[in-house]
């Protein structure tokens, strides 16, 4: 039995989500990764997001990452690492959220008392943030809680970020969607990147993509122009519903009034790193 609103973690979490994944998009970890020969896109979001497994190979990213062509990541790993250790990468993602954080939302507001309070409410939040099954989440909790307050609101948001994307990778598997599947789903259903995006960084060609649609629509998922079906809205409702299930502690244990002050106060953050120019223009799918 919830105590919170309908959907007030799913809200929170989507407010949250932009203040850690705008460093995949600033040039900041890029700039630091560059100081160890590491030049390659895809090279550096594989140093940023699977460092804290430490220095694993490409089976357990695939593996963990669920949506990447395993023969993408095994293009950069396990070689990656004897350009730039695991350690190293961590303290050049620190650094960089550092420099992300005060350019995109100024120094006036990362020295912001509200800073504080929503790093605060949301380290509270990962107190109740559970292991099991949960690799990604579990390899960031090891990790030390920085002291600065903005820092800590950035570790904060990786941690509830990744809690929550480990179980969804869950529901996505109990459904029966595979990688392409589960992509081309989401993206019809005109939530997170654009295909364009998808096709980009997450290293599926253009026909496995139209493969992955013919097969929605032989379940009756997907129609001709590519539109999610009734059914497979149902589908992709029914697996949000499911994640915020498996995803709920955290925000129970912040309660109903700490869940909305979060929300509210990384909202704002949120929408001023946005009109800075966080992310692309074409980032986000157009429904």
């Amino acid at each position: 039995m919830t105590t919170l609103p309908a959907h007030a973690a799913r809200r929170c979490q989507r407010v949250l989500n932009p203040l850690h994944s705008a460093i995949y998009f600033t040039g900041d970890y890029r700039e630091e990764v560059a100081k160890f020969g590491v030049t390659d896109w895809m090279a550096a979001y594989l140093a940023n997001r699977a460092s804290a497994l430490g220095r694993v190979g490409p089976g357990t990213v695939t593996a963990v990452f669920h949506n990447f062509k395993h023969e993408v990541v095994a293009r950069h790993l396990p070689g990656l690492w004897s350009s730039i250790t695991p350690e190293e990468a961590l303290e050049a993602r620190l650094r960089a959220a550092d420099s992300m954080l005060r350019r995109i939302l100024g120094d006036e507001v990362v020295g912001s008392p509200e800073m504080a309070e929503a790093a605060g409410l949301a380290l509270r939040a990962t107190e109740a943030c559970v292991r099991e099954a949960r690799p990604l989440y579990s390899a960031h909790a090891d990790l030390p809680v920085p002291d600065a307050p903005h820092l800590a609101l950035w570790h904060a948001a990786t941690l509830l970020r990744e809690h929550r994307g480990d179980v969804h990778t869950v529901t996505l598997v109990h459904a029966g969607l595979d990688p392409v599947e589960s992509l081309v789903s989401h993206t019809a259903g005109g939530r997170g990147m654009s295909p364009e995006w998808v096709l980009r960084t997450r290293g599926w060609s253009p026909e496995e993509w139209s493969a992955a649609e013919d097969r929605l629509r032989g379940r009756g998922l997907l129609d001709a122009a590519g539109e999610l079906t009734e059914a497979g809205r149902e589908l992709r409702e029914s697996l949000e519903d499911a994640t915020d299930r498996l995803d709920a502690a955290p925000f129970e244990h912040l309660g109903a009034a700490g869940v909305a002050r979060l929300t509210e106060l990384a909202g704002a953050f949120a929408a001023r790193a946005a009109e800075a120019g966080a992310f692309p223009a074409n980032l986000i799918g157009k429904r």
